[in-house]
């Protein structure tokens, strides 16, 4: 039986046109909007769900689930969650979803064009093409080159079925290799713990686990290290994972070829940061899994499964929230 007369917040920037899309919610939702919690202290002590939706800041979403003692769901707009989870909400029975899914595809291709983009020396390309010079040179192939991906969840899994169609070979580093057994992408798994035979063994690197306490630094200086001096580094996860000072070693010293990166530490990057000044370095402001519609499919994500939850449904994507993914 349908659950009806749903009390919905939504932590938001009131002015966000996506936010339009709630309006084919069932006519008896009631709905609060807004990024102040002012907005909310009048419906949150009879509210039902909750949509942190676009980056609404983690403080506001606490004191919202504090004052919302009756709420059955939280879903967050993203694929991380580092930015959501609070010891409280971590605690509670109250299950959490996400929009994981909803952006792998465009994010494996970015990790398939950062290869070709360093395999194929398309700066340099760029270069003489703007100074109007003939300057063959040679390019690498990508098929036969190894692809490692660290974090095999639904992007690593996207850039690796990219990759294993452009005949690349691919492993994968994941925290339970078990359940990648019998994969027809993967040529072997690797535990956390074996995470340096694997970088020793690729030539392109892609980094998309998420942010949790144990992955923040995953890739520092021994990892760079391990690394070849011909493999390139390529993050789509989040920018901590890998330690950004060590990075900057590495790529500075030469000891790794380059990195693809679409995460950083600090973001937006600060100007006069190194990253922008550097030939080896291909730097994408957070936004390569942003196509014209990224939004609207995140949205839709949700629609369904606000639909499940007004029907007793199970939902889409529930994560656990001890593990952070």
């Amino acid at each position: 039986m349908s659950d009806k007369g749903l009390t919905l917040l939504v932590l938001a920037d009131p002015a966000d046109r996506t936010l339009a899309m709630l309006a084919t919610l069932p006519g008896d939702t009631s709905i609060a909007a807004g990024d102040t919690l002012e907005v909310f202290r009048s419906m949150a002590p009879r509210a039902d769900a909750i949509l942190n939706w676009c980056g609404a800041p983690v403080r506001l979403l606490e004191q919202v689930v504090e004052m919302a003692p009756r709420v059955r769901w939280v879903h967050s707009w993203s694929a991380g969650l580092d930015n959501v989870l609070f010891p409280a909400l971590i605690a509670s029975p109250v299950p959490l979803t996400n929009a994981r899914g909803a952006f792998s595809r465009p994010l494996g291709e970015f990790a398939v064009a950062a290869v070709l983009y360093f395999a194929k020396d398309l700066r340099r390309m760029v270069r003489s093409q703007e100074a109007g010079v003939w300057a063959p040179f040679d390019i690498e192939e990508i098929h036969g080159k190894t692809m490692g991906v660290v974090g095999y969840g639904d992007i690593g899994r996207a850039a690796a079925s990219r990759a294993h169609a452009l005949g690349m070979r691919v492993m994968a580093l994941r925290r339970r290799p078990e359940h990648s057994h019998g994969d027809p992408i993967l040529e072997r798994v690797f535990p956390v713990e074996s995470r340096t035979e694997l970088l020793a063994a690729s030539d392109y690197v892609v980094v998309a686990a998420p942010l949790t306490p144990e992955t923040k630094g995953l890739i520092g200086e021994r990892e760079l290290r391990a690394m070849k001096k011909t493999a390139v580094l390529i993050n789509v996860g989040r920018g901590p994972v890998v330690d950004e000072a060590a990075l900057l070693g590495a790529l500075e010293g030469g000891r790794i070829r380059g990195a693809a990166l679409d995460v950083f530490e600090q973001e937006p990057l600060p100007a006069g940061h190194r990253f922008y000044r550097m030939e080896n370095v291909l730097l994408s402001p957070h936004c390569a899994d942003h196509t014209a519609d990224w939004k609207e499919q995140a949205m839709r994500l949700f629609l369904d499964n606000f639909e499940r939850f007004r029907n007793g449904e199970a939902l889409r994507n529930v994560v656990d929230k001890r593990l952070g993914y």
